[in-house]
């Protein structure tokens, strides 16, 4: 089974996404858009995964201990840049506790043989996608030919602000392949720790 860890997104900003996402669609026709249900902040993929190795995930992140985060979704960019872009996201801004929660997966995941993340952390929303993970030159030139009329319109709005969003739980995700995309599944929620907040003991 594919899994991978990551923040669920509030309904009231899928709504907002969804909607830009409906006004851009026709600027990047090619692309594999997101449908709504799959929009979430990744903290890290894990991979292929076998049964046994699931209940030690699931014991693992049980351990993590952070203060709920808020966050606002905002701006918009391209991975792996502009100039080759393959991937069209929503920016997630203003909350440090966002990286020190990635890390924290990290940590606890390496006692299980499963290795920290090489590139530095970027937490986003994926918007839309075009071709494979790991391309050649060539397919990766046509990539970003199909998102060039996208990204020229992008020059004609303001920058698009989202809404903010209070994660006080992070979940582990299974990823099915399905005929119209990937589908997600939440196979188990650990909840931040509110005890921890400054406010808490006031």
């Amino acid at each position: 089974m594919r899994l991978f860890v990551a923040l669920d997104i509030s309904v009231s900003v899928r709504d907002q996404l969804a909607a830009f996402q409906r006004q851009m669609r026709p600027f990047a026709p090619t692309a594999r858009w997101v449908r709504q249900e799959g929009m979430h902040v990744t903290l890290k993929f894990l991979g292929d995964q076998t049964s046994e190795q699931l209940e030690a995930i699931i014991h693992r992140l049980r351990s993590v201990t952070v203060v709920p985060i808020s966050f606002s979704v905002s701006g918009l960019g391209f991975f792996p840049n502009v100039k080759m872009a393959r991937v069209f996201w929503a920016g997630v801004e203003g909350a440090p506790e966002l990286a020190t929660l990635s890390s924290a997966v990290n940590q606890v995941l390496t006692g299980i043989d499963i290795a920290e993340d090489e590139q530095p952390f970027h937490p986003h929303i994926t918007l839309a996608r075009i071709g494979s993970a790991k391309p050649h030159r060539d397919s990766a030139d046509q990539a970003n030919q199909n998102f060039a009329p996208l990204q020229k319109q992008l020059l004609k709005i303001p920058r698009p602000e989202f809404g903010t969003i209070t994660a006080r739980e992070f979940f582990l995700y299974e990823s099915k392949l399905g005929p119209d995309g990937s589908i997600y599944t939440k196979r188990e929620s650990f909840p931040l720790n509110e005890a921890l907040a400054p406010s808490a003991g006031k």
